[in-house]
């Protein structure tokens, strides 16, 4: 398919490993060309170079767009300066909007790429049509968005909405971002390998230490998704703590606010076909006042792995429309 050119955006969304870039309608969430390059980990300054070599071919496969959007993980201020990235490391103070603006001569917005992908949800996916939503990514880490009355809450410095960063645990597991307890120690990819490792202390999991040749240190949420794809019943042990821990979080997002719903993204929600319903019904028993509340709806994310990008290239319409 072919866009328009007053509806090209373009679209980036910078991950741990990845960037994909889409050249994108942000009114229907429709792609016409995608771009995929390795997010440099040794080198800082590599990583605008990187973000702009895949807007350049964007740019020559599609054409010139209206703008550019760009997320990415971390704290981003209204600005669209990264300040701090515990996914990308050393990458300090970085104006992503400013280079990019400079370089291409467009309109440029720098985003937090979970907000991307919450807005994306909001706009055209599981949380379209709510004035009040959470969109939560269980990735190698959490991250998140939250909609209050029908628009997107960014915070007094933009950095609202990193859900994973609660401290739930003050003798839990180490997080990636230094500080103990957090909920991604416990409810991310890196959370499962935490709890299948202490599974192992507790002299379980012969089939997890397996798997992981016979060192528990090297287990991996890819060793709890294939045991319990081979029905070890010391896996699944593994993913009912696992669900608990999210419960447990999420249960803490509807105490704070409120939502209509909340929509679960990333690999995670499909680690088991009953997961989400899992989620929900511990959900329901552990919510402040379960008894005199409606229930809280926890619903898979519709728009997949390309939430981000698609988000960044709504956000970079609504920079050119003034919203």
């Amino acid at each position: 398919m072919t866009i328009e050119p007053r509806n090209r955006f373009i679209g980036i969304d910078v991950g741990g490993t990845k960037i994909l870039g889409v050249v994108a309608d942000p009114r229907t969430g429709e792609i016409q060309v995608r771009r995929k390059a390795l997010t440099p980990k040794y080198d800082p300054s590599d990583l605008p170079i990187a973000i702009a070599a895949v807007v350049e071919e964007l740019i020559e496969e599609a054409g010139r767009p209206v703008g550019i959007g760009v997320g990415v993980p971390g704290l981003v201020d209204h600005q669209g300066v990264l300040h701090y990235g515990p996914n990308v490391p050393g990458v300090l103070g970085l104006d992503m909007a400013g280079e990019l603006r400079k370089q291409f001569g467009l309109p440029v917005v720098g985003e937090n790429d979970a907000t991307c992908a919450a807005l994306a949800e909001h706009r055209l996916g599981a949380a379209r049509g709510t004035m009040h939503a959470v969109v939560v990514n269980q990735g190698t880490g959490i991250a998140g968005g939250i909609i209050i009355g029908g628009r997107l809450h960014r915070g007094a410095n933009g950095f609202a909405g990193e859900p994973g960063h609660m401290l739930v645990n003050a003798n839990g597991h180490v997080c990636a971002c230094g500080k103990v307890g957090c909920w991604e120690s416990v409810a991310s990819g890196a959370g499962l390998a935490n709890i299948a490792r202490e599974i192992v202390t507790e002299g379980k999991g012969a089939r997890l230490l397996a798997l992981a040749g016979g060192n528990a240190a090297h287990i991996r949420g890819e060793h709890v998704s294939a045991a319990i794809a081979e029905g070890d019943a010391e896996a699944q042990l593994v993913l009912d703590r696992f669900a608990w821990w999210v419960a447990e979080g999420l249960a803490s997002l509807i105490a704070l606010l409120d939502p209509e719903v909340i929509v679960l993204g990333g690999g995670l929600t499909a680690i088991n076909r009953h997961f989400i319903s899992d989620v929900q019904e511990l959900v329901n028993q552990t919510v402040m006042g379960a008894a005199y509340r409606p229930e809280v709806p926890i619903v898979p994310a519709r728009l997949g792995a390309e939430a981000g990008a698609i988000g960044a290239a709504i956000s970079a319409r609504d920079l050119f429309h003034g919203r």
